[in-house]
C-alpha cells in the first residue's frame, strides 16, 4: 500500500517569520494524519523550517539542487548542503525550472541520480504544455521525460523516487485536469515505469498530481486509484488551506 504524500511547493514566497508562523499553525492540525506531509520552501527558510519541524511528522524539502558536489556554480546549492541542514526531499525538474532556468531532461536525470546517491528523496516532475496536450502528445511527452529521468537509476533506487505529474497548462491557472484524465495519465506513467523496471517496482513508486489542486477538489483527486498525492503550489501557501489538503 503506497502512503499518500501531500507536498506544498511555496515557490518564491514567504520570509522566515512567515514560514515559522505557518509551521506553528499547521503542526497541531496535521499531527495525526496517515499522509506524508512535505513542505518545500525557498533556500533561505530551510534551516528554520527544519528546526521547527523537529519532533513532528512534517518533512522539509528544497525546490532545486545542483548535480555536482561542489564547484564554481554561483547561486547553486548542493545535495550535501541540503543534507547538512536536515532537508530530506528535493523537487527536481519542475516545469518552471525547465521554462525559466534551462532545466533539461539531462539535468533532471543528473540531479535525480545525485539526490538518490546522497539519500535525498527526489520529487521528479513531468508534464505537457497546452500545445502538446491539444496535439495529443501528452503520453509521448510524459514517457520521454520519465524514461530520461530514470536513465541509469537502479532497480533498488527507482522505488525511492516520487514522481509528480504536473500538466503545465494547469499550474497556477485555476484550470485542472479532470480527476479521471489525471488518473489515466498517471496510470500510463506507471505502465512506463513497469516497462523500465517491473510491475512490482512501478506499484511501489508514488505518483502525485499537481496543477491547481485545492481543498475543493483534493478529495476527488485522491480517490483515484493511481494518484498517490498532490504537489500543490498556491493552495499550500495558507495554513488553513494546506491543512485541508493534508486532511482530505
Amino acid at each position: 500500500m503506497r502512503k499518500p504524500i501531500i507536498a506544498g511547493n511555496w515557490k518564491m514566497h514567504k520570509t522566515v517569520a512567515e514560514g515559522l508562523a505557518f509551521m506553528d499553525a499547521i503542526k497541531p492540525e496535521v499531527s495525526g494524519t496517515d499522509v506524508e506531509v512535505l513542505v518545500c520552501a525557498p533556500f533561505t527558510l530551510l534551516p528554520s523550517l527544519v528546526e521547527a519541524a523537529k519532533g513532528t511528522n512534517i518533512k522539509i524539502g528544497a525546490q532545486n539542487m545542483h548535480y555536482e558536489d561542489h564547484g564554481a556554480f554561483t547561486g547553486e546549492v548542493s545535495a550535501d548542503m541540503l543534507l547538512d541542514i536536515g532537508v530530506t526531499h528535493v523537487i527536481i525538474g519542475h516545469s518552471e525550472r525547465r521554462q525559466y532556468f534551462a532545466e533539461t531532461d539531462e539535468t533532471v536525470n543528473l540531479k535525480t541520480r545525485k539526490a538518490l546517491s546522497k539519500g535525498l528523496t527526489p520529487v521528479v516532475c513531468c508534464g505537457e504544455s497546452l500545445e502538446q496536450r491539444e496535439a495529443g502528445e501528452t503520453k509521448t511527452v510524459c514517457k520521454t521525460q520519465i524514461v530520461k529521468a530514470f536513465e541509469n537509476i537502479s532497480l533498488a533506487d527507482a522505488s525511492k523516487v516520487v514522481v509528480a505529474y504536473e500538466p503545465i497548462w494547469a499550474i497556477g491557472t485555476g484550470k485542472t485536469s479532470s480527476s479521471k484524465d489525471a488518473n489515466d495519465v498517471i496510470a500510463y506513467i506507471r505502465e512506463v515505469l513497469a516497462a523500465l523496471y517491473s510491475t512490482e517496482v512501478s506499484e511501489e513508486i508514488r505518483i502525485q498530481y499537481g496543477g491547481s489542486v485545492k481543498p475543493a477538489n483534493v478529495e476527488e483527486i485522491m480517490n483515484e486509484t493511481d494518484i498517490d498525492g498532490a504537489l500543490v503550489g498556491g493552495a499550500s501557501l495558507e495554513a488553513d488551506s494546506f491543512v485541508q489538503l493534508v486532511n482530505f
